[in-house]
C-alpha cells in the first residue's frame, strides 16, 4: 500500500504585539475628583453632624442631616459609574 506524503507543517509564530495608545479617563478627568470629592463632602457632613450633637451643619433639618450626608455619598456612586 502507498503512503502519504508528509505534509510539513510551519512553524508558529505568534502575531505582533498591538500597540495601541489608550488615554486613562479620556475627555472624562473630571469624573474621580468630583466622585472623591462628594465622598468626602458625604462623610464630612455625617461627622460634623454627630461631633456637635446636631448643631452642625444645619440645626433645623435634624436627623436629616444623616439623610443628606448619605445623599452626598449615593451622589459619588451615581458619578463613579461614568469611570473608564
Amino acid at each position: 500500500m502507498p503512503k502519504s506524503r508528509i505534509r510539513k507543517k510551519d512553524d508558529f509564530t505568534p502575531p505582533p504585539a498591538k500597540t495601541t495608545n489608550l488615554k486613562m479617563n479620556a475627555g472624562r478627568g473630571w469624573v474621580a475628583p468630583l466622585m472623591l470629592a462628594m465622598f468626602v463632602i458625604g462623610l464630612a457632613w455625617i461627622v460634623l453632624y454627630y461631633v456637635s450633637e446636631g448643631d452642625l451643619p444645619i440645626k433645623a433639618m435634624g436627623n436629616w442631616n444623616i439623610v443628606c450626608g448619605f445623599g452626598f455619598i449615593a451622589v459619588g456612586f451615581g458619578v463613579s459609574t461614568q469611570w473608564k
